[in-house]
């Protein structure tokens, strides 16, 4: 493993004190998953404190454990600073100070992860590349990327989100970005943030983070492009927009999206995707976009997005009641565009009969019932039946012709076994709702069902 910090690195990084000559390959804020030679991060959080597991953390073989209170642990390894998230954030500075390769930062309302991963799976062909983990792309996930930003990399990714006003200004600042991504504006916090303005807004703050001359992506068709242009023109930076409009500086052309995967022309470059959806498509000419727009070659990032697969939570589709029938599992997150985006996968995909099993979209404050029951027409075409949890997609449910009415239940894990007793050969289920609604409970029954079998 290349070295990742040293001791002294780690004091002039950090301004912290530790007695012990270390190499670091790693950097860890959790135990379960601590590597040897990690330096753990002993983070506090709402529900738990980092320090109550450096012991277990050195036993594991931490080469350090970053620590800012009195201990009565006496171990060389320990590395005092003032304050662990500050240290941290502190490491992923001095990470972004030293790497000469280029960075990009994507931002969305939907679709950040997905173009991310396509992202690194594109860039790989041309060297070697670091991305964010799974979705970390908070106040702790960002400066987590860029400490873990191995010397040698090429590429650096870091996927920024928000919740509420004013936070992608400071972790923009942070990353430093060369190239800017807004995947989407969608109603995602739509009840903490009040309107699609102030979420355009706060998002188009990655862009106003850009060097002079930069490059930002962003979707042809988004609302809130006046706040891109504003952003833009403040930081002389080079709007990019790519779409399926003629005004698209990057145009998809000659879609077709079938249940094998999609096919597309961007420009002159043809382009296969072996993964359905229309949204999926759009992430991978937006990645490709990036590229381009950075002077890079194209033809072998082409090639290695064909093989792009979705994640669990994020579009997989795997075989349940022992092949005989699909999941399409969507369940990691949710807003009204990317249930709409997973009904028209649905509704591509062959079938003898469609199941969209749907919990509720949170952070949509008055706008809930609204939004929720908005979606009936896309669920009552994409659907032959629906399974509805939670108080806002009862709204939904309710709005349903009778005959797409499967069941409503109050949450995730009493409609698990309504929609596993329904399933009969040869159906397709979708699965999809916010993080917090918990359909990975239903995931987990239809798939722990498929095991017992």
């Amino acid at each position: 493993m290349i070295c990742l910090w040293t001791s002294d690195e780690l004091r002039i990084a950090t301004g912290g004190k530790i007695n012990a000559d270390v190499t670091v390959t790693g950097v860890s804020i959790d135990t379960r998953t601590l590597a040897p030679d990690d330096l753990f991060v002993a983070l506090v959080g709402d529900n738990s404190d980092g320090h109550d597991h450096i012991r277990t953390a050195l036993d594991k073989g931490a080469s350090a454990v970053m620590v800012h209170e009195t201990l009565e642990i006496d171990d060389p390894r320990l590395l005092h600073v003032a304050d662990t998230m500050a240290g941290l954030q502190s490491l992923g500075r001095a990470a972004r100070a030293r790497f000469t390769g280029c960075v990009v930062a994507v931002t969305g309302s939907v679709g950040k992860t997905t173009t991310k991963d396509m992202l690194r799976l594109a860039l790989s062909a041309l060297g070697p590349t670091h991305a964010s983990v799974a979705s970390y792309n908070n106040h702790w996930g960002v400066p987590l990327t860029l400490a873990r930003l191995p010397r040698d990399a090429m590429f650096c990714i870091s996927e920024i989100g928000m919740n509420h006003q004013g936070e992608i200004a400071p972790l923009a600042a942070l990353v430093r970005p060369d190239l800017a991504i807004i995947t989407s504006i969608g109603n995602s916090h739509l009840g903490h943030m009040g309107s699609l303005h102030a979420i355009a807004e706060e998002k188009a703050a990655l862009i106003a983070a850009l060097p002079p001359g930069a490059p930002a992506i962003v979707p042809d068709d988004a609302p809130g492009q006046d706040c891109f242009v504003q952003a833009a023109t403040s930081a002389q930076a080079k709007l990019l927009r790519v779409g399926l409009s003629e005004h698209a500086d990057f145009r998809l052309r000659d879609l077709t999206c079938t249940a094998e995967g999609s096919q597309f022309l961007l420009g002159d470059l043809p382009v296969r995707l072996n993964a359905p959806g229309r949204h999926l498509a759009r992430n991978a000419a937006t990645a490709l976009a990036a590229i381009e727009a950075l002077g890079l070659e194209t033809q072998g990032p082409i090639e290695f997005l064909a093989q792009y697969k979705p994640g669990a939570g994020r579009g997989l589709t795997q075989p349940i009641l022992q092949g005989r029938a699909r999941l399409l599992d969507e369940s990691y997150n949710a807003s009204s565009l990317s249930v709409r985006a997973a009904l028209d996968t649905l509704a591509l995909l062959s079938a003898q009969r469609r199941i969209a099993v749907l919990g509720d979209i949170r952070e949509l404050g008055e706008f809930a019932d609204e939004e929720h029951c908005g979606l009936a027409p896309d669920v009552a075409r994409a659907a032959d039946i629906a399974f509805c949890c939670g108080p806002h997609m009862r709204a939904l449910f309710e709005a349903l012709p009778t005959e797409k009415r499967g069941a409503w239940a109050p949450d995730a894990a009493a409609l698990a076994p309504l929609v596993h007793s329904y399933l009969k050969e040869n159906d397709l289920v979708l699965v999809k709702g916010s993080f917090g609604s918990r359909m990975r409970d239903v995931v987990s029954v239809l798939i722990a069902q498929e095991v017992a079998a």
